[in-house]
C-alpha cells in the first residue's frame, strides 16, 4: 500500500502547489503516481539496503533507527517501479518467444528444405536406377539381337557357302560331260575323217594300178599288186 503524499504547503513561484515531486534517486513521477524514465531495480534495492545499513545502531540491540520518509519513499518508489518492470519483464519474454518462433520456424524451414531435398535425391536415385535398369535391358537386348543376327548371317553364309559347292558341283559335272561328250564327238570326227582319207587312198591306188595296167597291160599279171582293201 502506498504511503500517502503530505501536500507540499510551500507554494512555488506562481504562488500554488508544485505539480511533482522527485524521488530521492532523482527520478521524477506524475501525478498518478508512476515514475517516468528506465528503473533498475537492482539498484533500487542496493540503494535501500544501504539506507538500512547506513542508519544509526542501538547498542546493545539489533536495532537501527532509519530515516523514515526516505525509507517509505524509496518503498513506495521500487512498488511503483515494479510494473514497469514487469512490462519490460514480459516484453522481454514476449520478445524471446518470437526470437524462439522465428528460430523453431527458421529450424522447420531448414528441415523442411533438408527433407525436400533428401526427398530429390531419392528421386534422383530412383530415376538414376530406373535409368541403369532401362539401359542394362537396352544393352542385353542389342546383345541378343547382335547375336541373332550374327547366328542368322552365318547361317545365311553357310547355306550360300553350301548352295555355291552344289552348284560348282553341278558346273564341274556338267564340264566333265560336255567335255567327254566333245571328247566322243571328237573321237568320232577323228575316225571319220581317217576313215575318209583310207577312202580316198584306197581310191587313189586303184586308180593308180588301171592307170598302170594301161601302160603296162603285159607286165600286169607280173607285177605285184595290191589287192583292193574291202571295206
Amino acid at each position: 500500500m502506498l504511503r500517502p503524499k503530505q501536500p507540499n504547503i510551500e507554494p512555488n513561484h506562481n504562488g500554488g502547489n508544485p505539480l511533482s515531486e522527485e524521488y530521492p534517486n532523482g527520478i521524477s513521477y506524475d501525478g498518478d503516481a508512476t515514475p517516468t524514465g528506465g528503473v533498475d531495480l537492482q539498484q533500487e534495492l542496493n540503494r535501500l539496503e544501504e539506507m538500512i545499513l547506513s542508519g544509526l545502531n542501538i547498542p546493545l540491540t539489533r536495532c537501527t533507527l532509519v530515516d523514515e520518509d526516505k525509507l517509505l519513499d524509496q518503498l513506495d518508489f521500487i512498488r511503483l517501479s515494479l510494473p514497469e518492470a514487469f512490462q519490460e519483464a514480459a516484453g522481454v519474454l514476449q520478445e524471446k518467444e518470437e526470437i524462439l518462433l522465428q528460430a523453431e520456424e527458421y529450424g522447420q524451414q531448414i528441415v523442411d528444405a533438408a527433407q525436400a531435398k533428401r526427398a530429390q535425391i531419392l528421386d534422383e536415385s530412383d530415376i538414376l536406377r530406373q535409368a541403369e535398369r532401362e539401359a542394362q535391358q537396352m544393352r542385353q537386348q542389342v546383345q541378343q539381337e547382335c547375336e541373332a543376327m550374327m547366328q542368322e548371317t552365318l547361317t545365311e553364309i553357310d547355306r550360300k557357302r553350301r548352295a555355291c559347292q552344289q552348284e560348282i558341283e553341278e558346273m564341274r559335272r556338267a564340264a566333265v560331260a560336255e567335255a567327254e561328250a566333245i571328247e566322243q564327238g571328237a573321237d568320232e570326227y577323228a575316225d571319220s575323217v581317217l576313215e575318209n582319207i583310207e577312202q580316198q587312198l584306197q581310191e587313189m591306188l586303184r586308180i593308180i594300178r588301171n592307170g598302170r595296167q594301161q601302160l603296162y597291160p603285159d607286165n600286169s599279171k607280173g607285177h605285184n599288186s595290191l589287192p583292193p582293201k574291202k571295206k
